[in-house]
């Protein structure tokens, strides 16, 4: 099965609102035998129904406009405004959790006084809204990928892996710098590679550094393979900039335009640094893809792959289609490689 197909994705969408009561229920358990209060049954559906909304809300489920504005805003506003989020839905919640105890449960002799909070109960949710919104905030500042990795030290011994390369260069960037000075230029790069995250989100790969107006995309090779998916990565991302068109003319006074290199190799991925931690990827294939990207600007291709990886992807599907460019020589590489212009049908 298509572990990037969108009938998978859709399960795992669809899966995420029964793990979420899940978790909700969980702490309304560990709250109830903290401060043994309620039965445990009570402070399960009071769990459910505060916790799960919360949870929704970080993924994106509930509320998504609301939550993506607040997450380009400086970690100070974010922290502020998301709590203050959360404790609107804290007391929603917990207002839905009294009225469904009182009228199918029998709790309480009104309404009123069953969606009464404690302040222990407010307390204790407010604490674990703020632990959820550091953990999903360094998350956000790490990247997803990187942040699990860390978290389990899957890294912290040298491993060896094989694993697909995007460098995505955004053209004019210095240019747009001359005209509008570094800091509109930070702003424009900075929306740019918002709208790339949720395609290599979808794609199942991972945004693993920023190099002034380059970005480096990861994904292992079954994953980025399978489906291409990340070839359908770099058009979904061309897609998101070219749908919204007329917002990035009204706002920057131009629609970006980016060039794309992929390559798959051998390469060893393991943490560096001591008091800031990095993962950091060594071997040929990180280099031969970002001569890839040079060569692209040379041969004038906007998405420009190796036919290592396509021998990788296979037949690519129907809506793509890959144009021989030939052999090329590259810096550093003794051997020539073959590569091919991918376009859109």
């Amino acid at each position: 099965m298509d572990l990037l197909s969108p009938a998978l994705m859709h399960f795992h969408r669809l899966s995420f609102w029964l793990i979420a009561p899940a978790l909700g229920a969980l702490a309304g358990v560990l709250y109830s035998i903290m401060f043994q209060v309620e039965t445990l049954m009570n402070s399960a559906i009071r769990g459910i129904l505060i916790g799960a909304p919360i949870l929704l809300y970080e993924r994106g489920f509930l509320f998504p406009r609301w939550r993506n504005r607040i997450r380009g805003t400086a970690t100070p506003i974010f922290v502020f405004v998301t709590v203050i989020t959360y404790a609107a839905l804290i007391v929603l919640g917990n207002a839905v959790a009294g009225t469904v105890l009182h009228h199918f449960f029998g709790y309480m002799l009104n309404a009123h006084d069953a969606m009464m909070m404690s302040q222990s109960g407010f307390v204790y949710s407010l604490i674990a809204a703020a632990v959820t919104v550091f953990v999903f905030r360094l998350r956000d500042l790490i990247g997803p990928g990187l942040f699990m990795s860390l978290l389990l030290g899957r890294y912290h011994r040298p491993t060896k892996e094989e694993r697909i390369f995007l460098f995505l260069d955004v053209s004019g960037s210095a240019r747009f710098a001359d005209r509008h000075g570094d800091l509109a230029a930070q702003a424009y790069l900075g929306q740019i590679f918002n709208a790339l995250a949720l395609p290599v989100r979808r794609s199942g790969g991972s945004i693993d550094d920023y190099v002034g107006d380059m970005a480096l995309v990861t994904w292992t090779v079954p994953r980025g393979a399978r489906d291409a998916a990340c070839i359908r990565c770099v058009f979904d991302f061309a897609k998101a900039i070219t749908d919204n068109a007329s917002t990035w003319e009204a706002r920057f006074g131009e629609v970006p335009r980016f060039r794309a290199a992929l390559h798959c190799g051998s390469v060893v991925v393991a943490e560096i640094g001591f008091e800031r931690h990095k993962i950091s990827y060594f071997g040929d294939a990180v280099n031969t893809t970002a001569r890839l990207e040079i060569l692209s600007k040379t041969l004038d291709v906007p998405v420009l792959a190796s036919v290592d990886l396509l021998g990788h992807i296979g037949k690519l599907p129907g809506e793509f289609t890959a144009q021989d460019l030939g052999l090329h020589a590259i810096r550093g590489r003794s051997e020539q490689i073959g590569v091919a212009a991918i376009h859109r049908r």
